[in-house]
C-alpha cells in the first residue's frame, strides 16, 4: 500500500468525505488547508445528469467571474486592419492573420484564450486540429468570434472563463484563488454555477445539477451541498 505523505494526510483531517458541507464551510476548510508555497487555485467540479454524447445534452458556455480568476490570461487575436489596431489597444498579447496562422502550425501557442473576427474564421479554421484540442478554438457561442473585439479581449483579460461538460458529464474550473476573501470566492462559484444551470441543455431529463466539490490545487476535494451553491440560481 502507497503511504501518504505528511502533508498530505494533515490537508485531510478534519474533512469527512461522505459529507455535504454548506458552500461557506466548504471554502472556509479549504482556505485553511491551502498551505502550499504559491497561491493555490481553487476548482470547482460540477456532475451534471447529461450525456455528451447526444448533441442536445451537450453543456458549453462562458462565465464571467465577478472577482476574476487571479490567472493572467495571455489573450491572441485573428484579425486585420482596424480591428487588429483595436485588439492591441485592449491588451491583446498577440494580434495577427497570415503570419499569426505559421506561428501557430508552426508548434507555438502562447496564449491562453483565442479569438477572431468572423471574417478571418476560415482562416482559423485550418489551426482546427491544433486548436480543437486544446480547447482554444473560437467559437461564437462563448464569445470568441465576434466584431467586439475590444469587448472580448477585456472579458478574458477581466475574468471571463469558458465552460464545457467532459464525456463523463462534468464540468470543471478554477474559479479563484486561495488567497481570494471567502466572499468573493463563494460569489465567482455562485456565478459560475449558475452560467453552468442557463446553459441547460433541451435533452436534460432529470436532475440537472447532480453532485458539487470543490478542491484547491494542492488540497483535499471537499463535497458541497448543492443547494447551498444553487439557492440564488433562477
Amino acid at each position: 500500500m502507497a503511504k501518504i505523505a505528511k502533508r498530505i494526510r494533515a490537508t485531510r483531517e478534519g474533512i469527512d468525505r461522505l459529507k455535504l458541507y454548506g458552500l461557506d464551510e466548504a471554502i472556509g476548510l479549504l482556505k485553511e488547508r491551502a498551505t502550499a508555497k504559491f497561491d493555490e487555485t481553487i476548482e470547482v467540479a460540477i456532475n451534471l445528469g447529461v450525456d455528451p454524447r447526444h448533441a442536445d445534452q451537450m453543456v458549453r458556455g462562458v462565465c464571467q467571474l465577478p472577482n476574476g480568476s487571479g490567472r493572467t490570461v495571455r489573450v491572441a487575436v485573428f484579425a486585420r486592419g482596424a480591428k487588429a489596431d483595436e485588439a492591441k489597444a485592449a491588451g491583446a498579447d498577440i494580434v495577427g492573420a497570415e503570419d499569426l496562422l505559421e506561428i501557430v502550425q508552426g508548434g507555438t501557442i502562447e496564449f491562453d484564450r483565442c479569438i477572431a473576427t468572423p471574417d478571418l474564421m476560415p482562416l482559423v479554421g485550418r489551426l482546427g486540429k491544433v486548436l480543437g484540442p486544446r480547447g482554444l478554438m473560437p467559437n461564437p457561442k462563448v464569445g470568441t468570434v465576434t466584431m467586439d473585439v475590444k469587448g472580448a479581449v477585456e472579458a478574458a483579460k477581466g475574468g471571463a472563463i469558458e465552460f464545457r461538460v467532459e464525456k463523463a458529464g462534468i464540468i470543471h474550473a478554477g474559479i479563484g484563488k486561495a488567497s481570494f476573501a471567502a466572499d468573493k470566492l463563494a460569489e465567482n462559484i455562485r456565478a459560475f454555477a449558475d452560467a453552468v444551470v442557463r446553459a441547460k441543455p433541451t435533452g436534460a431529463k432529470g436532475t440537472y445539477v447532480q453532485r458539487i466539490a470543490l478542491s484547491s490545487t494542492m488540497g483535499p476535494g471537499v463535497k458541497v451541498e448543492p443547494a447551498t451553491v444553487l439557492a440564488s440560481v433562477s
